[in-house]
């Protein structure tokens, strides 16, 4: 038996933009010229998506967080707080996010607080310490005695190491419950340029969190959920510059250059071969880095266009939120009906570098069920009492 996801839950901030009106506050911008200007349409108008939610209230005409930095002035002009600012924004909101995210997934197994052993946070949007894991702690009420980890900085990529390391643990504490929660706010470092890769970021990122359940192969035998039967890494042979995540004096700064596409769309298909072996997946959670990262994966491994539907529906509703993204994703395939007992899923995500993360897991819908909801409730409802008297 393996480690296996037995519930995700997500959360994101009450704001919702749309994409139109985003691109005409950028457009709108003072001095913006036609060439950038013609750049923003672009951009936007082929990102394929249609809402992004954010912490910043005053961009979807709700009031600001009180004692927050202004990121725009009352005629529309974004402003550029500097980066301090920023972060404090993001040690006062992200852990909050973060524990939405992560009750929801906790409610959504039937499973008490008291039951966690080991806790994953994962972020790249923000720093502190004591830091997001340490908040969850709190925040959920989980034993003092609870371990933590944390994975900062990974970008893109990281919620597929989060989960690796989930399954490491248990693959030596085969009773551990290990809570994985991602949390991005994105829109913190937005900011107004001429720049076409600051441009393309602007276009695609928004704030999400996603927390993931994780029980080792004797805490909940009964419950279905998605079996982490393998992972993968590999570092592509170009791309170290094209997708660069740095901390500048006025927020974090991402490039991402029109090559990130190319090249994964050219090394996709030997990664990717290497990994799965000859037998193709029945179903694709990848991350959805934008519209023409899932154009190019879809050639690469010529995929049919339905394959890749549960990416782009979250690209579309929510745009990139990092490394929350795929689990956001996963959650979908998680409450799918159609995807029948020992289906296996495809896990792919790109992070800085170029880096390529990839899981294979099998979908289990637990004892006697058609669909995998009640038994996870179920099976973690009978292993409660023992797992809250160990904790």
């Amino acid at each position: 038996m393996t480690a296996r996801i037995v519930s995700i839950g997500t959360a994101v901030p009450a704001a919702r933009i749309g994409q139109d009106a985003v691109r005409e506050l950028f457009a709108s911008q003072p001095g913006v010229d036609r060439l950038t200007r013609r750049r923003i349409q672009g951009a936007f108008g082929a990102s394929a998506i249609e809402h992004r939610h954010t912490v910043l209230g005053e961009l979807a005409g709700l009031p600001p967080t009180p004692g927050a930095p202004e990121f725009l002035d009352a005629d529309g002009t974004l402003r550029a707080p500097t980066t301090g600012p920023r972060n404090d924004l993001y040690t006062e909101l992200a852990p909050g996010l973060g524990a939405e995210a992560a009750r929801n997934a906790l409610t959504d197994a039937g499973l008490a607080a008291s039951a966690v052993t080991h806790v994953v946070t994962v972020s790249c949007t923000g720093f502190f310490a004591p830091g997001p894991d340490y908040r969850l702690v709190r925040d959920l009420g989980l034993p003092t005695t609870t371990e933590r980890y944390h994975l900062g900085f990974i970008g893109c990529a990281a919620a597929l190491p989060g989960l690796r390391l989930a399954s490491r643990i248990t693959d030596s504490q085969p009773d551990a419950v290990v809570l994985v929660v991602c949390v991005e706010l994105c829109s913190l470092h937005i900011r107004a340029s001429a720049d076409p890769q600051q441009i393309v970021a602007a276009s695609v990122f928004g704030d999400g969190a996603a927390a993931a359940v994780i029980a080792g192969p004797t805490a909940v035998q009964d419950a279905g959920g998605l079996d982490l039967d393998r992972f993968g890494t590999a570092l592509t042979d170009e791309g170290e510059d094209d997708m660069v995540w740095t901390i500048g004096d006025h927020g974090f700064e991402m490039v991402l250059s029109a090559e990130v596409p190319r090249i994964i769309g050219r090394e996709i298909r030997a990664a990717v071969d290497r990994f799965v072996g000859p037998d193709a997946p029945d179903a694709w959670a990848v991350h959805p880095g934008g519209r023409s990262v899932l154009d190019r994966v879809e050639a690469g491994l010529d995929l049919d266009p339905a394959a890749l539907d549960a990416s782009r529906a979250v690209l579309r509703e929510y745009g990139n939120m990092s490394s929350a993204t795929i689990l956001f994703i996963l959650r979908g395939l998680l409450h799918d009906d159609t995807l029948a007992e020992g289906a296996r899923v495809a896990g792919l995500a790109f992070g800085p570098g170029l880096t390529v993360e990839s899981a294979l897991m099998t979908r289990r819908l637990g004892r006697g069920r058609a669909s995998g909801d009640d038994a996870v409730r179920r099976g973690l409802a009978e292993a409660a009492p023992a797992l809250a008297a160990r904790a």
